[in-house]
């Protein structure tokens, strides 16, 4: 396994939640990976972000590692959930709900309803 693979999978393993994203939580640098950011941040999950465009091998490690093109990356209990528009169908469904729920993730579900109020 290569050094990415290694600090992917110890990150994934150690973090409920993680979203590999261009950018920060707090500074997101694509529109892709802040509506992801968003959500999670508006639903009050706790999660660990990692800044692909920091390191190269990280970006396309997390690619190889998923078998999944895109980015932004969600994975919760060390699975792969999606990309953003599997995240946003989630979230409009209610499945995000539910997958949080059932993996013991803490979350705003007043939030998680005002998301779909406002966008349903």
């Amino acid at each position: 396994m290569s050094d990415a693979a290694t600090q992917i999978k110890e990150k994934i393993t150690d973090n409920d939640v993680v979203l590999f994203m261009k950018g920060t939580k707090e500074m997101p640098q694509c529109g892709f990976s802040s509506r992801v950011a968003g959500v999670l941040n508006y639903m009050g999950v706790e999660f660990s972000d990692v800044n692909v465009l920091a390191d190269d091998a990280v970006r396309q490690g997390i690619k190889d590692f998923s078998d999944w093109p895109t980015i932004p990356q969600l994975y919760v209990k060390g699975e792969f959930v999606g990309g953003c528009d599997i995240i946003t169908e989630m979230t409009m469904s209610g499945e995000l709900d539910t997958l949080l729920a059932e993996n013991d993730v803490a979350f705003d579900k007043d939030a998680a309803d005002k998301i779909r109020e406002a966008n349903g």
